[in-house]
């Protein structure tokens, strides 16, 4: 006979139940809700309120920041976690502490300290303005933004890679003649790749939703600097909730879209690890 294992919570139907009830009434409710009120429209008016030319404006500048920021959290974000898993030194704990720093921090509050920062009499504005480098009230204030609120997400996905990858192997690969680029290249690429990759797609995906922090930096200029999510809160502020409702579904798909990439690099990284 099987011998039976010890569970310490309830049995499996009592925590399934629970779980779809919770899923339920947090996630699929509301987005079900979402869905019904868009069947109402036709396809016509969908396409018409979901293809103004403000919203394609915003459109472009939400997942063009939210690329740019992606791309800069994959690149720096490997650096920062490659040096607190490999390296040792004083305020090593307080650096890899601060890493969750945007987690903990309002958002408003980092889009307030970020526009008081870049302005031109900021702190840093002063000196970058002169240069031509505006970091406030235009698009590079959003990447900017974008960043800081995606920065976690790349560091705590590779951290563990990193910690778990073998030093021993990159002495074998020295110890057969091998230069630090190329085992850089062909020995802890291909062992990060995967890890990077869902690092980026969080970060982007976390950059489409991303309000409070943008919401203050940006300055929300029609056609210029606004970002699709305050779109959407003007337009319930009209009361076209309509119109709010075609921009949310748009968001929607891409998201869902985005986490099933997600998933897809997790089990990608799973069967390469294995």
């Amino acid at each position: 006979m099987r011998e039976k294992k010890f569970n310490a919570l309830p049995g499996f139907g009592l925590t399934t139940g629970f779980t779809l009830f919770y899923l339920s009434v947090i996630v699929l409710i509301p987005f079900g809700g979402l869905v019904w009120r868009t069947c109402e429209l036709t396809w016509h008016d969908f396409w018409r309120l979901a293809t103004t030319n403000r919203a394609l404006a915003a459109y472009r500048l939400t997942f063009g920041a939210s690329l740019a920021a992606a791309l800069v959290n994959a690149l720096f974000g490997t650096l920062l976690a490659w040096v607190l898993a490999r390296y040792r030194f004083p305020g090593r704990r307080i650096l890899d502490a601060m890493i969750d720093f945007p987690f903990a921090l309002p958002t408003a509050v980092a889009g307030l300290t970020l526009a008081d920062l870049f302005a031109a009499n900021g702190w840093l504005g002063r000196w970058l303005v002169p240069l031509g480098i505006k970091g406030a009230f235009t698009p590079l204030g959003v990447v900017i933004a974008l960043t800081f609120v995606g920065m976690p997400f790349v560091v705590r996905t590779l951290q563990p890679v990193l910690q778990n990858l073998e030093p021993e192997v990159e002495e074998a690969a020295a110890t057969l003649g091998a230069s630090r680029l190329r085992t850089f290249v062909t020995v802890i690429v291909p062992s990060l790749l995967p890890a990077v990759l869902t690092g980026f797609a969080l970060a982007f995906a976390r950059a489409i939703g991303e309000y409070g922090s943008v919401v203050f930096v940006s300055g929300n200029l029609p056609f210029k600097t606004e970002i699709a999510p305050y779109l959407i809160v003007m337009r319930l502020e009209e009361y076209d909730y309509a119109g709010a409702i075609a921009l949310s579904v748009v968001l929607l798909v891409f998201s869902f879209v985005l986490l099933g990439a997600i998933n897809l690099l997790e089990q990608w990284s799973n069967r390469f690890v294995h």
